[in-house]
């Protein structure tokens, strides 16, 4: 479970981030999580819940997660769709299967909330 370590690696973020800005607790992180990404929200979560428990600085923060759409391009008839769902099977318009996806791919720290 890689999400972990990503959470490490976001907690060792918020710290610095605390400590620039002479914050002592962080009350709510915004994170941006494409579908595409390859993290699994409630790992991620569950991470963030572990890890946010042991560090004074973060307990009781809240995690919000947003889960940005995806702009899928049908490789024949060049419709567009937009899902945060799962990938489309097939074009609704001509019944393609290679779709293009853009975006949906970045895990991004969005808002950090401090007092």
């Amino acid at each position: 479970m890689h999400e972990i370590s990503l959470v490490q690696n976001l907690v060792q973020q918020l710290k610095e981030l605390a400590e620039a800005n002479k914050a002592t607790k962080i009350i709510s992180v915004t994170m941006e999580i494409g579908p595409l990404c390859g993290v699994v929200v409630d790992s991620f979560r569950f991470g963030f819940d572990i890890i946010s428990a042991e560090e004074e600085f973060l307990r009781g923060a809240r995690l919000e997660v947003e889960i940005p759409t995806v702009e899928y391009t049908c490789s024949d008839c060049g419709k567009v769709l937009h899902s945060s769902e799962a990938r489309p099977e097939c074009c609704p318009a001509c019944g393609e299967t290679t779709l293009f996806a853009r975006g949906g791919d970045d895990l991004i720290l969005r808002r950090v909330e401090l007092e």
